[in-house]
């Protein structure tokens, strides 16, 4: 089992930067696919980057590709999620989400077992 906490986002001018960040507690971080969803208010929550157990393989939604970067590091159990260019559209609440799964990445809501407390974004126009 793993737990997620995450931290980073707030408040960002739009065209601006930030840096999501998420850290795993439990054993075998190395072995779990990692990725970041996002929920804005009246819309399901919908997959942004996912990241497989290496770091060697990375997904992203059409959305944020080209802005947006995920990245691990297993030596200390975290995720990163760093978002560039902002738009207003990318306002939402972002979670992180792992599954135990040593394949690729995965994208679907329901591939994920565990879940962040999710961490709001504000895009100011």
């Amino acid at each position: 089992q793993v737990q997620l906490v995450q931290s980073g986002g707030g408040l960002v001018q739009a065209g601006g930067s930030l840096t999501l960040s998420c850290a795993a507690s439990g054993r075998s971080f190395n072995s779990y696919a990692m990725g970041w969803f996002r929920q804005a208010p009246g819309k399901e929550r919908e997959f942004v980057a996912g990241i497989n157990w290496s770091g060697s393989t990375t997904t992203y939604a059409d959305s944020v590709k080209g802005r947006g970067t995920i990245s691990r590091d297993n030596a200390k159990n975290t995720v990163l999620l760093q978002m560039n260019s902002l738009k207003p559209e990318d306002m939402a609440v972002y979670f992180c989400a792992a599954t135990h799964w040593v394949g690729g990445t995965k994208q679907q809501l329901s591939d994920y077992d565990y879940w962040g407390q999710g961490t709001p974004v504000t895009v100011s126009s």
